[in-house]
């Protein structure tokens, strides 16, 4: 009873300034959950990569790696993990380039980002934040789960 006390006496007193930095300290939610889940292709995982999580500043910083290391002329993000990471990107789109950039936060069986590549008439490449395993070659991801830690 006294965490539960503790846990809602911290949470009354943190203000919406304070919530970026609360949760970079792992007092309200992480980014790893140690939980059992079925993901968007109905596979069912160990863990969960909760990039919800990431805030506006993580999100500019992951855009800003993409940023420095693709070109690109347009950005589109999958729904709904890449959608703010894609609105992040837009200020690295390069009208003289060719290709469109297709972003995702976590990537696991790779399905919708092979679905949304259908619907895009242009050269894509593809980018995501976390990989739960090897990528198809159009497939770059910024963290590539190790084999060894694959369930």
């Amino acid at each position: 009873m006294i965490l539960e006390d503790l846990a809602d006496h911290v949470a009354e007193e943190i203000t919406e300034e304070d919530k970026p930095h609360t949760i970079k300290r792992g007092l309200v939610m992480g980014i790893f959950r140690n939980e059992a889940f079925v993901s968007h292709a109905g596979l069912r995982l160990l863990f969960k990569i909760e990039c919800d999580e990431l805030d506006q500043e993580d999100i500019e910083t992951v855009a800003a790696i993409i940023g420095r290391s693709f070109r690109f002329k347009d950005v589109v993000g999958i729904p709904r993990g890449g959608l703010r990471l894609a609105e992040a990107l837009k200020k690295f789109c390069q009208p003289e380039e060719s290709d469109t950039l297709l972003v995702d936060d976590v990537s696991t069986s790779h399905g919708s980002m092979e679905e949304a590549r259908k619907e895009i008439s242009e050269p894509v490449r593809g980018v995501v934040i976390f990989a739960r395993g090897q990528c198809p070659s159009w497939i770059k991801p910024i963290f590539q789960l190790a084999e060894w830690a694959r369930p």
